[in-house]
């Protein structure tokens, strides 16, 4: 029976209608650009590829600010989710707000509910249509193929698990750092449809909770890729666990946890605890955090049965999408643990290989260094495809099984590097897009790779920018409140 199939049925037993969405269809209300919601938020001139939007108040204020400064680029990112999310589920974009609204929406708590209102509010005011259950739809899209595998098992279908690779990450401190602190990094690996929307800094002052510094995408409430640090110290980061299956739809989704976790961590206890409270299994993570405070790191595995947290004030934690603890890796995944060719094993050597090689020299020119490594560990060439640390999808004939087809137009999207004197600073080096240099056009990839047409109207160039340093707002300063005002 079809995916599709099965899925309608479950939702059949379910007695429950279809969403309508807040408002949807309604005509779109203009508001004059002077509302003052608008008061403490800002958006800078584009630089290097990234965006830079400082938003500040209460949740409604944030989600204002939010969705009227970046209506246009939220607008174009629902389009590239929508596009590829339901290629990959095989479902409709009114199927996934079903699920959204049945599972996801009545999980979200008041806070993070005020904010998506008003970042409705902010979208209506500059003429768009979406409306709340698109944007939960849109923060939770990574969690749908982890909902979905889950539904095939209950019917006893026979699934092979599917969920995307993200990432690459390392965290170091004590005698494996040059100045003895946490260095932190992270590269982002994605479709290349939505790559090229993960271009925002997101300079975030909630009236409760801590400041916070975070990469992310247009319309999203969390980083989603999770790079991210507070001003009590915390830096935070993760890679995807390949081959998860498990899934909760009655516990809270991963983006609303991951969300309050970067808010609200003061140490790395609280990290964790924030993580596993209410785990639905979706976008199953291995999280790299780091204490500056006191120079700790820890690694945080967090299936949806087994979680396991390690620490250390002197060593380092990589991730490259691999499972690490056995029995998570046996009794959660169908990862091949006894292949060492597996792309996300040769990661893994290679990561240890640069552990070695800099033991005592990581810091952030090392980390740059690391995350746009393309050293293939298996061939021992200079080869960028999937089996580097900076992945290069697009570029490899044998593609990812289960995720991406071969010369699947995917990979590494961009890339965050701190130490713990820039987090002090509320600050961290970012290189949007392929900061390697080696650049994908997407034109000429789809003339020599037909079968990804379908991508075409959504598909973008990922450029070689220069890496840079972005860094939170000074105190009382402002920029104009109209839309790319500058600073």
């Amino acid at each position: 029976m079809p995916v599709r199939n099965l899925f309608f049925l479950f939702l059949a037993g379910l007695g429950v209608a279809a969403a309508s969405g807040l408002g949807a269809g309604a005509a779109a209300k203009q508001e004059p650009s002077s509302d003052p919601r608008l008061s403490h938020g800002f958006r800078r001139a584009e630089k290097d590829g990234w965006i830079y939007v400082h938003l500040e108040g209460t949740p409604g204020e944030v989600g204002y600010q939010h969705g009227y400064l970046l209506a246009p680029e939220i607008e174009d990112n629902q389009k590239a989710i929508a596009l590829s999310t339901t290629h990959a589920e095989k479902q409709t974009w009114d199927d996934l707000r079903f699920v959204a609204q049945k599972y996801f929406w009545p999980k979200v708590p008041a806070e993070y509910r005020a904010e998506l209102e008003g970042m409705v509010e902010g979208l209506r005011a500059r003429g768009s249509r979406l409306d709340v259950i698109d944007l939960v739809t849109m923060n939770a899209y990574m969690e749908f193929s982890y909902y979905d595998d889950e539904l095939k098992r209950r019917a006893g279908a026979k699934v092979d698990t599917s969920p995307a690779e993200h990432c690459s990450a390392f965290v170091a401190t004590g005698s494996y750092t040059k100045d003895g602190r946490v260095v932190i990094g992270h590269n982002n690996w994605t479709d290349y449809l939505t790559a090229a929307r993960w271009n925002v800094i997101f300079d975030l002052v909630p009236t409760a909770g801590h400041h916070i510094l975070m990469d992310g995408m247009p319309g999203l409430i969390h980083s989603a890729d999770d790079f991210g640090i507070n001003d009590a110290g915390i830096l935070i980061t993760e890679t995807t666990i390949s081959n998860f299956h498990g899934f909760d739809e009655n516990a809270v989704p991963e983006f609303v946890r991951a969300r309050k976790a970067m808010q609200y961590s003061e140490s790395i206890d609280d990290f964790a605890r924030l993580m596993e409270d209410g785990n639905n299994g979706g976008y199953a993570n291995t999280w790299l955090v780091a204490d500056r405070k006191n120079n700790e790191i820890a690694r945080l595995e967090l299936g949806l049965k087994n979680v396991i947290l390690e620490r250390t004030k002197d060593g380092y934690y990589t991730g490259a999408n691999f499972p690490v603890n056995p029995k998570l890796a046996a009794e959660e995944t169908d990862y091949p643990v006894g292949n060492p060719e597996a792309p996300d094993s040769v990661r893994r050597l290679r990561w240890e290989q640069l552990m070695a090689e800099y033991k005592g020299k990581i810091d952030v020119a090392a980390g740059q260094k690391f995350e746009t490594d393309h050293y293939d560990a298996l061939t021992k060439e200079i080869d960028p495809n999937e089996r580097t640390i900076c992945g290069h999808i697009d570029k490899s004939g044998r593609g990812v099984k289960g995720w991406q087809e071969p010369y699947g137009p995917a990979g590494v999207a961009q890339a965050k590097v701190a130490d713990a004197a820039m987090a002090e600073r509320m600050s961290f080096a970012a290189g949007m897009g392929h900061p390697c240099g080696v650049e994908f056009h997407a034109a000429e990839h789809l003339k020599e790779h037909p079968e990804f047409q379908w991508q075409q109207p959504l598909l973008r160039d990922i450029k070689a920018n220069p890496w840079s340093v972005v860094s939170a707002a000074a105190p009382g300063e402002t920029g104009s409140s109209r839309p790319g005002g500058t600073k």
